[in-house]
C-alpha cells in the first residue's frame, strides 16, 4: 500500500489492490481455516451498514457519508485496521444508535480507503467472523461494542445432503447469471472458481438481490446446512421472479398465475412512464372521458363511444389492439359532431367574392347565390349538390374556395382520380390492420365543422376495380335523402352529411354513372372566348404571376393588343392554364432583366412578343381556303373544349369501292357510309351519272390520324365533302358545320355546341350549318359569343348543299 492512504479512485488500479491490499476476491478452504483461528478482540468500533450486510470472506465497497464513520475509518485504518459491521434495522435512520442495529454482524478488515472525487470515502472491506454484541461501551465520536464469537456447525465432511444443497446453489447461481442480462457473463467463472462451501453461500447471500432483514436472516443461522438451505429457497424465488420476467418479454406462458403476470407487466409499464415523464394509460381514458364531456353528438352515439371506452379501459395496454381502439376513440373526440359554423348571409358580398375570383361562370355564382336567399329564408334546408362539368383550365376546382369564402364556411377538397377502391369512400373496417376510416370522414374532420364547402374533384375519373365501384360508394354520399346518416365501416355509425355543401367537378359526363348523375344538379362550365381570355388575363393571371416572381404591378405592363395576340397566337384551349404558363414566360423574362439591372420600358408591344416567346405557333383551328374541292370544314368536341377539323375526300377510277382513313371510330365509319348512300339514292337530283359510282373510287380521310375521332356530328360534312369532290364545286367561303345525317335525309342535332362556336370563331369562321333543334341551344348562349356569326339552321341534306356549295369550280378541275 502506498504511503497515502487516501487514494483518488482515477488513480486507482486493479494491480493496485492485488499488489498493495491483502483483498481475495476469491477465498480457498486454506485461506477459510486461517480466518477461523486469527482471535477475535473482545471490543471492537462498530459501523452501521443502511442497505446491505456484509458475510464473512466477502469484499464489498462501503461509501462513509456520515462524519462518525468517517472518524471511525480513518481511526481504524490508523491502527489494527478491524471493525465490527452491523446492518441497520431501519435503513432511513440517519445517526443510528445501539437499539437501531441488529445485535449480530461481522468482523471486518479494511483492505483499502479511497477518497472519491465527490468528496465521499470509500472503504473496501473484507468480512472475517460473525459475532454478536453483549454491550455497547461508548456512543462517541462512534460507536463502540463488547462482542463475543458466534459459533457455527458445520456438516461432516462429505454428507451428501448438504453437497447436493451446495450443488444445486451453484447451479441455480450459474441459471440466474445466464438469464440476467445485467449480471456479467464474467461471474459463472467465480461461481465454478470458488472451492469453499461456506464461501460459496456467503458470497451467493451477499450478491443476491434480497432485502436487508432477508440477508440479515440468514447471516445470523448458525448451522451452516441450514444457512444453504434457506439461501437456496431464497436463491429460487428469485429464479422464478427473473424467469417470469424473460416470460413477460418473451410472451410465453409460465407457471405462474396469468393475472400475477399482467400485473407485473402492467406496473412496469406504468412505472417506466411515470419516470419518462409521460402520461399513464389511466390518465388517457381520464383525458378522453374529460373531452366526451364536451361533445355535441346525440344520445346513441355517446351510447356508442361509453361502450367502446369501456371496453379500451379493460385491455391490456401492451396488446395491439389497445392502439387500435385507443385511434377509434380519438376520431370519434376529433369529428365535429353537431358542430357548425355559421353561414354569412349577405348576398351582395357573396357576389362581390364570386365576381372578384372568376370571370364569367354566370349559371354558377346565380346558383350559388338562389342557394343563399333561401337558405337566408330558411335556415334548415339541406344544401345542394352541384356538379360543374366543362373542359379543364375554366376554373371548376378554384371555384369551391371562392364558394366556401362567400358563404363563411371551411373548405376542403378531395380529389377522385384514379381511386379505385371503395374502402377509400367508406373505410375498412377497424378490425383489419392499418384500418382507417374513409376520405370523406377524414376530410370532414380535417374541416373541424359538419357544413364545410366540399370539393370533389375529377368525379368522372373514377375507376372500378376488383376493390369494388367506387362510384356507387358515392351514391350514399351524394343522397340528399341518405347523406344525413352517411355509414362509414370504421366509424361504425352513421354521421351527418345532410349539411355538407358538395360541389363535385367533371370534364364530362359520359363516364359518370347514371344514378350518380341523376343525383346532382349539372351545371356546365363552357370554355373562354378570346375577348374573355384576354380580361382574365390581364385582370388575374398578370397580377398573380407578377406577385409569384417578386415583382412590382408596374414592372410589366401588358396592352390589350399584346395580351389578345397571346392568346390567339401562343395557346390553344377552353380555358386559361396554357395562357397563364406564356404570361408567366412573360414575367420571367422581365424578372430576369431586373435581375441584371438591365434597363427597359415595362409596357410589352405585340411586335415584341416573339423575341420573348418565339414566333407565333402554327394553330390546328385556323381556317383553310376553299380553292381545293372536297375540302369542308366540320366542327367538334373534345374534352378540352371545341376544336374544328377538316373533312378531305378525293375521287379515282375504280370500281366503287369506299376507303376511310384517319384513325376513326365506328359511328364515324357509319356516317361516312350513309353519306355515300344518300348520294347514290339521290344521283339524278344532283346531276350525277348512274354509272358514275361504278366508274369511280371514293377515299374520305380527316387528318391528324394519331388523334382517335368518333361520334355522328361530322355527318353533314362528310356529305357535303363527297358532293363537293363528285361535282368539283368549291365549298363557300368560311363556312364550318355539325349535325347528324339520316338515310332519309335528315338532319339531327348534336351536342357541345358553345364549344364547337367558341373554336369556329377563333378559327375566324363566319358562316355555321346547325340542325334546326340546335337552335333552343342558341338562344341560351349569350350574345356576346354570337357577335360577327351567321347560323344556318337546316332540317335536310338538301338545305347544306344548297347553303355550303357553290356553283364555282374549284381550281385545277375539269369535268368528268
Amino acid at each position: 500500500m502506498s504511503q497515502n492512504k487516501f487514494l483518488s479512485l482515477d488513480t486507482l488500479l486493479p494491480q493496485d489492490l492485488e499488489d498493495e491490499a491483502d483483498l481475495i476476491p476469491l477465498m480457498t478452504s486454506d485461506d477459510e481455516e486461517a480466518m477461523l483461528k486469527e482471535p477475535l478482540p473482545e471490543e471492537l468500533p462498530i459501523l452501521p451498514l443502511k442497505n446491505t450486510v456484509l458475510f464473512p470472506g466477502v469484499v464489498i465497497p462501503i461509501t462513509a457519508s456520515r462524519d462518525r464513520s468517517v472518524k471511525l475509518i480513518k481511526e481504524v485504518n490508523k491502527g489494527s485496521k478491524l471493525l465490527g459491521v452491523i446492518a441497520q434495522q431501519n435503513g432511513d435512520t440517519k445517526s443510528p444508535s445501539p437499539k437501531d442495529l441488529f445485535q449480530k454482524g461481522t468482523l471486518a478488515k479494511v483492505l483499502r480507503v479511497l477518497k472519491m472525487p465527490d468528496g465521499n470515502t470509500t472503504v473496501i472491506l473484507q468480512g472475517k467472523k460473525r459475532f454478536e454484541t453483549t454491550g455497547y461501551t461508548r456512543e462517541q465520536p462512534f460507536l463502540k461494542a463488547e462482542i463475543k464469537a458466534l459459533d457455527e456447525a458445520r456438516p461432516d465432511e462429505g454428507d451428501p445432503n448438504f453437497d447436493a444443497i451446495i450443488d444445486s446453489i451453484r447451479d441455480l447461481a450459474l441459471k440466474i447469471i445466464a438469464q440476467n442480462p445485467e449480471i456479467p457473463s464474467e461471474a459463472s467463472f467465480a461461481i465454478k472458481n470458488i472451492q469453499s462451501n461456506t464461501f460459496l453461500v456467503n458470497f451467493v447471500s451477499s450478491n443476491m438481490n434480497m432485502s436487508v432483514a432477508e440477508k440479515q436472516e440468514i447471516l445470523e443461522i448458525d448451522q451452516l446446512e441450514q444457512r444453504a438451505m434457506l439461501c437456496l429457497k431464497k436463491m429460487n424465488i428469485e429464479y422464478q421472479k427473473l424467469s417470469l420476467k424473460n416470460d413477460i418479454q418473451s410472451k410465453v406462458r409460465t407457471d405462474l398465475d396469468q393475472q400475477q403476470r399482467e400485473y407485473f407487466l402492467h406496473q412496469q409499464m406504468k412505472t417506466i412512464q411515470e419516470e419518462l415523464g409521460g402520461v399513464s394509460y389511466d390518465e388517457e381514458v381520464h383525458e378522453m372521458r374529460d373531452r366526451a364531456k364536451t361533445k355535441a353528438w346525440g344520445d346513441k352515439v355517446a351510447a356508442h363511444f361509453k361502450k367502446e371506452l369501456a371496453k379500451l379501459e379493460r385491455m391490456n395496454p401492451q396488446v395491439a389492439e389497445y392502439s387500435v381502439q385507443r385511434n377509434y376513440l380519438d376520431l370519434y373526440l376529433d369529428l365535429p359532431w353537431n358542430t357548425y359554423s355559421e353561414d354569412s348571409f349577405d348576398l351582395k358580398r357573396a357576389q362581390k367574392i364570386l365576381d372578384r375570383d372568376h370571370f364569367g361562370l354566370d349559371k354558377v355564382k346565380q346558383r350559388i347565390i338562389e342557394h343563399l336567399a333561401v337558405l337566408k329564408l330558411r335556415n334548415d334546408m339541406k344544401s345542394p349538390i352541384i356538379c360543374l362539368v366543362g373542359p379543364p383550365g375554366v376554373g371548376k376546382t378554384s371555384l369551391g374556395k371562392s364558394v366556401a369564402e362567400a358563404l363563411g364556411r371551411k373548405y376542403v377538397r378531395m380529389s377522385l382520380g384514379g381511386m379505385r377502391d371503395e374502402a377509400e369512400i367508406r373505410g375498412h373496417r377497424k378490425t383489419y390492420i392499418g384500418a382507417m376510416p374513409g376520405r370523406v370522414v377524414q376530410n370532414i374532420k380535417k374541416a373541424t365543422t359538419s357544413n364545410p364547402v366540399f370539393v370533389l374533384d375529377e368525379l368522372d375519373k373514377l375507376a372500378e376495380s376488383a376493390q369494388g365501384d367506387p362510384s356507387s360508394a358515392m351514391l350514399e354520399v351524394l343522397d340528399p335523402e341518405q347523406n344525413t346518416n352517411f355509414y362509414d365501416n370504421y366509424l361504425e355509425t352513421g354521421y351527418d352529411l345532410s349539411k355538407v355543401m358538395f360541389i363535385a367537378t367533371a370534364n364530362g359526363l359520359s363516364s359518370i354513372q347514371p344514378a350518380l348523375r341523376d343525383r346532382m344538379e349539372i351545371i356546365e362550365v363552357t370554355g373562354y372566348t378570346i375577348e374573355e381570355k384576354v380580361q382574365i388575363g390581364l385582370r388575374y393571371l398578370l397580377p398573380k404571376q407578377l406577385s409569384e416572381h417578386g415583382l412590382d404591378k408596374s414592372a410589366v405592363k401588358l396592352p390589350k393588343a399584346t395580351m389578345q395576340h397571346i392568346v390567339a397566337g401562343y395557346t390553344r384551349e377552353s380555358g386559361v392554364r396554357g395562357l397563364e404558363k406564356q404570361i408567366a414566360k412573360v414575367v420571367r423574362h422581365y424578372a430576369m432583366l431586373q435581375a441584371k439591372e438591365t434597363p427597359r420600358a415595362s409596357k410589352l408591344l405585340r411586335e415584341e412578343l416573339e423575341a420573348i416567346l418565339g414566333p407565333a405557333k402554327m394553330l390546328r383551328d385556323t381556317y383553310e381556303n376553299n380553292n381545293v374541292a372536297g375540302v369542308v370544314t366540320g366542327l367538334a368536341w373534345t374534352r378540352v373544349g371545341g376544336d374544328i377539323l377538316f373533312i378531305e375526300s378525293s375521287i379515282s377510277k375504280g370500281n366503287g369501292v369506299l376507303s376511310i382513313t384517319g384513325n376513326l371510330g365506328k359511328v364515324m365509319k357509319e356516317s361516312a357510309t350513309i353519306a355515300l348512300q344518300y348520294i347514290k339514292a339521290h344521283a339524278a337530283e344532283l346531276a350525277i351519272e348512274e354509272d358514275f359510282f361504278s366508274k369511280y373510287n371514293f377515299h374520305i380521310h380527316v387528318p391528324e390520324g394519331a388523334t382517335p375521332k368518333d361520334g355522328p356530328s361530322a355527318g353533314i360534312t362528310m356529305i357535303t365533302s363527297l358532293v363537293s369532290s363528285i361535282l368539283k364545286r368549291k365549298v363557300k367561303n368560311r363556312i364550318a358545320m355539325t349535325g347528324e345525317i339520316t338515310l332519309r335525309g335528315k338532319v339531327l342535332p348534336v351536342g357541345g355546341i358553345k364549344e364547337k362556336i367558341l373554336a369556329a370563331k377563333r378559327a375566324n369562321i363566319k358562316e355555321i350549318i346547325l340542325s334546326e333543334k340546335n337552335q333552343a341551344d342558341i338562344n341560351e348562349i349569350p350574345a356576346r359569343y354570337l357577335k360577327g356569326l351567321q347560323f344556318h339552321f337546316v332540317t335536310s341534306i338538301d338545305e347544306v348543299l344548297a347553303i355550303a356549295i357553290t356553283k364555282q369550280r374549284a381550281s385545277g378541275t375539269k369535268k368528268q
